[in-house]
């Protein structure tokens, strides 16, 4: 017998400056359906979207304007319609594509009720999005989840060799076996086809990533004299490794006298935590940054203020950096286009071309090992990696001449030592 389904509206409730919706729904635990609560997010506080609280029977309820309620009903309405679907199907079988759209999809961006923040980062859920429209969705086509079988995604890697390196490889097929796995685990598949797709043997290795060396870093710096702000933002990136979206995120409160402490992180606007929870760390502040940083902070904070972005735009919240490294940055690197701010087109610097803010990221990994006689503890504490394989596979780049000839010279001087005793 086939258990009807129940309408529901959804109920709202607030956490922090942000609105849910919450609904339940029926999900496959150990082979038998059972209902669950699932919440969504669904607005920030603004002049259109607004609440407040009430008292009601000497209990505190929570009041939501008209347009709360309006788009409650609108996303409750999308939710219902998934949810009649997937009624209808039952235990049937289902389109791989069917299965992304309303399935994987929605778990990912699915609200954790324990830590309020969706279960999957957003840009994470991005580049999922990405490798969906641009590889899988016009290869699984009409293909259903019980249907797929592993020969078929080993050709299809395949014959993406001729046009995609192997990281792209990578990505396409972790997504593939995710989506998969998460099937198994709701029990519409037995087993997750995508485990046994084989990687091509004849893959092309990604072009090696670059960096810059502390000559190059300080070039560039010396470059950005008149814009400090820019200064910074390279110096924060060669010489302590931070990501671009945790420079973005620094607020003033973050520094100390001795340190600053790296608590969250800014992609597309949205300010959430860092990439990793070793993300999460207090790094030692050195000269090379600490200058610059007292510049802009005795510009910014004539006015008194010692709290808030670091990087603030004109609307309050953190820069984008993607419009400063266009604008500011990469006229006095490359000189070819005008420094909107100077309103000039500066000249070129010599023997060094902008590489972006992660080639920093590599250099400072490198300068670190380099300069501490390969000591790679060193340069993994300050990329926070979890794993050291990481910094060394990934981030350390080719020491430059110079110590390599000084690595030389301690060899040359550690065998002459040997011979004589």
């Amino acid at each position: 017998m086939v258990q009807r389904t129940r309408r529901q509206d959804g109920s709202l409730y607030v956490n922090g400056d942000t609105c849910y919706v919450k609904y339940r729904t029926t999900e496959l635990k150990d082979g038998k359906p059972v209902r669950v609560h699932k919440s969504i997010r669904l607005c920030e506080k603004s002049d259109k979207y607004t609440w407040w609280k009430k008292q009601k029977n000497g209990k505190i309820k929570w009041g939501f304007s008209g347009s709360v309620h309006d788009l409650r009903d609108e996303v409750m309405g999308e939710i219902r319609a998934k949810m009649k679907v997937e009624h209808a199907a039952g235990a049937e079988d289902m389109r791989v594509a069917d299965f992304w759209e309303q399935r994987y999809l929605p778990y990912c961006e699915e609200i954790v009720q324990l830590t309020g923040q969706p279960r999957k980062k957003p840009s994470t859920v991005r580049g999922y999005k990405q490798i969906w429209h641009q590889h899988l969705k016009s290869h699984f086509g009409n293909v259903t989840l019980r249907a797929y079988e592993p020969h078929v995604g080993t050709q299809f890697l395949q014959r993406l060799t001729s046009t995609q390196g192997k990281s792209t490889l990578k990505h396409i097929k972790a997504l593939g076996s995710s989506l998969f796995r998460r099937a198994a685990i709701e029990q519409r598949i037995k087993v997750n086809p995508w485990h046994d797709v084989e990687m091509p043997d004849d893959a092309i290795e990604s072009a090696n990533t670059q960096h810059y060396t502390l000559a190059e870093a300080e070039d560039i710096i010396s470059a950005l004299a008149d814009h400090v702000d820019c200064q910074l933002i390279v110096a924060l990136s060669c010489f302590l490794g931070l990501r671009p979206g945790e420079i973005a995120a620094l607020r003033w409160e973050d520094f100390d006298s001795e340190s600053v402490h790296i608590r969250r992180s800014v992609v597309r606007g949205t300010v959430g935590t860092p990439k990793t929870p070793e993300s999460v760390a207090s790094l030692p502040l050195i000269d090379q940054v600490r200058v610059p940083l007292e510049l802009w902070r005795g510009i910014t904070q004539k006015s008194g203020k010692t709290e808030g972005w670091v990087f603030e735009s004109k609307n309050g919240t953190p820069v984008d950096l993607h419009n400063v490294i266009s604008r500011v940055i990469i006229p006095h690197v490359n000189g070819s286009r005008k420094c909107v701010p100077c309103d000039r087109v500066p000249k070129a610097l010599k023997n060094v071309t902008w590489k972006g803010l992660y080639a920093g990221r590599r250099g400072a990994c490198t300068a670190a090992i380099e300069a501490t006689g390969g000591n790679y503890a060193v340069a993994q504490a300050l990329l926070r990696h979890k794993s050291m394989k990481t910094t060394l596979d990934v981030y350390k780049k080719q020491i430059t001449p110079d110590a390599f000839k000084a690595g030389m010279k301690l060899l040359e001087a550690a065998a002459a030592t040997n011979s004589k005793t």
